[in-house]
């Protein structure tokens, strides 16, 4: 770790330029004028922007397909469909989580992320091999990123007898977040998924990230049951709904009640501006109901689809599109979701740009942090606890 680093005349989020100071990695002062001591790095930002790192609170990056040629996609619409296509296709090509998981990393770092919450596979086909494989390049990455696993149940859990207890195999050997999924449409037991999702969090103080695909009321209803569940354990603050289709289709009356149930028990939601056909939950009915948000760039180039990429700028642009955003504050509102939302809902409490806070940030060329979602400029520099990880869009790591 660089025991100083003055990066000098940067923006922060578009504002007036400032110096900012990084030693041992934590932001030790901030403002104009600033010197350091001997030996330190010094970086001319040149009036360019800088951002606090970004935060990537929902990827699977067990399973991209990225760095082993075009997978043509022809998989069926239904989730079990992708769901059932994606085992086979790991079996077929043998995909290896470690040296995948790698590469989106690398990528993620060179696109200024500085935090991911991934979603890992386990079921009684692939056991633990893509948390370990996961577990192994977190390792290798601990200076350049921020990465937190959820054992997720991808394939089911109560549908595949065995399951529940890799899971807990998995929290017992450093996973820290029970993942779920669907517990009406996978499981067909939406009580027992959850009584198990639950009984493992309180088990292994663990917090909970629920894929909810379901829609309309069905969806609704399990949103019901989460914070019910939530309630009951005295999990407040601790449960993501992550997708939560169904906060965008049912009636507004509904809908309140709903978000009345999210503030009461602070659920936070997780949406990533979703493409298809359905309505998507809306992020600013959300936040200005005073709902926490976070969001993620989901699957990478995987059996699911080919749209996605690890660039948080470009999926702050694709949140505003598919949510109809475009005035400056509207836009403002997604990039807070794109970076403080993920890092409360990682529990870093040291995220920001005031001193003591982690030295994790990113510059950019741009006027303004707005222009930036739009224009998605090359990421100029890449700071990591202090470190320089990524430079003129490479990744140092």
């Amino acid at each position: 770790m660089t025991a100083e680093l003055l990066l000098t005349n940067v923006r922060p989020l578009g504002g007036e330029a400032i110096d900012l100071l990084a030693r041992e990695g934590r932001i030790a002062a901030a403002g104009a004028g600033l010197s350091a001591g001997a030996g330190a790095t010094v970086v001319d930002g040149g009036g360019r922007l800088l951002f606090p790192g970004f935060v990537d609170a929902h990827a699977h990056m067990d399973k991209t397909l990225l760095g082993l040629g075009w997978y043509r996609n022809e998989v069926g619409p239904t989730l079990i469909e992708k769901i059932e296509n994606e085992r086979a296709l790991r079996r077929e090509r043998g995909i290896d989580a470690y040296a995948q998981s790698s590469r989106q990393a690398r990528l993620a770092i060179a696109a200024g992320t500085t935090h991911i919450r991934t979603f890992v596979d386990i079921d009684t086909e692939i056991g633990l091999g893509g948390f370990e494989g996961v577990q192994r390049m977190r390792d290798d990455f601990r200076e350049a990123l921020t990465i937190q696993v959820v054992a997720f149940p991808q394939s089911g859990m109560l549908a595949r007898p065995g399951t529940v207890e890799l899971m807990e195999t998995a929290l017992k050997n450093g996973a820290e977040v029970v993942g779920g999924l669907d517990p009406s449409m996978i499981d067909r037991d939406p009580a027992k998924h959850l009584d198990v999702i639950f009984g493992l969090a309180e088990r292994y103080d663990a917090d909970v990230d629920i894929h909810l695909h379901e829609p309309g009321e069905l969806g609704a209803f399990s949103v019901e049951l989460i914070a019910e569940r939530t309630r009951a354990l005295g999990w407040r603050g601790r449960v993501v709904i992550s997708h939560a289709i169904c906060l965008g289709g049912v009636e507004e009356a509904y809908l309140g009640r709903l978000i009345d149930l999210l503030l009461e028990n602070d659920i936070v939601i997780m949406s990533h501006g979703p493409s298809g056909l359905r309505p998507v939950p809306s992020i600013k009915r959300l936040r200005e109901a005073g709902v926490r948000m976070c969001t993620g760039n989901d699957g990478i180039r995987d059996a699911w689809g080919p749209l996605n990429m690890p660039d948080m700028l470009l999926r702050a642009f694709i949140i505003a599109y598919r949510n109809n955003l475009r005035r400056d504050d509207e836009i403002e509102m997604v990039l807070d979701i794109a970076t403080h939302g993920g890092a409360r809902v990682m529990g870093d409490a040291a995220y920001g740009l005031m001193p003591g806070c982690r030295a994790d940030f990113v510059v950019v060329d741009g006027e303004t942090h707005v222009e930036a979602v739009i224009e998605r400029p090359q990421r100029w520099l890449v700071v990591k606890g202090g470190r320089i990880v990524a430079r003129g869009g490479e990744c140092l790591v």
